[in-house]
């Protein structure tokens, strides 16, 4: 062999050696790698638990509603418990509309379309006022003009029959011309709003198939 052919093949016998060599070294890459097991960060940890931790708090589904140590949030718990289909903050809207319903129905002395939504009590209580003021020939001419304040005020929660009483604050806004039999206007105005303050109560069996709840009391 020639001076030249000779050092080739040292020279290729070197590049071998040194290619293995760094192989042992550095590894092959092949086909999917199994990611890096990431390293356990303390401050990441401590947001984990952070947020645990929050997540585990207070209902502010009811706690935006009553205070957190109250017996009405015990009671509020223990229907949600019972019925998980059981929304504080939608009931409250329901309630909203139920009193614009309900009240102008009264004013009006049709009761037949809220006769569902009433309990005996409260419905003989409110028909009784009706035939008063039919006897009388008084009628009433009253528009609805909004809510100013809604605050839920108490609840219970009877764990043997189930049922749930919720007791919501209403500050109704409102205009009222009372006319007597001879249409003369006896009280109220056309033009001016009028506040009306109540404190009803609302009852269900948490849990049933009926998702309605019954007027079951009323007061101020």
């Amino acid at each position: 062999m020639t001076n030249p052919v000779i050092q080739l093949l040292v020279l290729a016998a070197i590049a071998i050696f040194l290619i293995l060599r760094l192989r042992s070294v550095l590894g092959t890459r092949e086909g999917f790698e199994k990611p890096p097991v990431p390293r356990s960060d303390p401050d990441a940890s401590k947001a984990r638990q952070k947020f645990e931790v929050i997540e585990g708090g207070p209902d502010r589904d009811i706690t935006d509603h009553v205070a957190e140590d109250s017996a009405a949030a015990s009671a509020l718990a223990a229907m949600k418990k019972a019925d998980p289909t059981f929304s504080v903050t939608e009931f409250l809207q329901g309630a909203r509309g139920a009193y614009e319903m309900i009240l102008m129905a009264f004013e009006k002395g049709d009761l037949e379309q809220i006769r569902s939504f009433l309990n005996d009590d409260v419905y003989e209580a409110f028909a009784s006022v009706v035939e008063a003021r039919h006897a009388e020939g008084i009628t009433i001419d009253a528009t609805f003009v909004g809510i100013s304040d809604l605050a839920l005020v108490a609840a219970e929660f009877d764990e043997t029959t189930r049922e749930g009483d919720v007791s919501v604050k209403f500050v109704g806004e409102l205009t009222s011309v009372v006319r007597n039999a001879a249409g003369e206007v006896v009280e109220g105005s056309a033009t001016e709003i009028k506040r009306q303050r109540d404190i009803w109560t609302f009852a269900r069996t948490m849990g049933s198939d009926d998702p309605n709840w019954l007027l079951v009391a009323t007061g101020e």
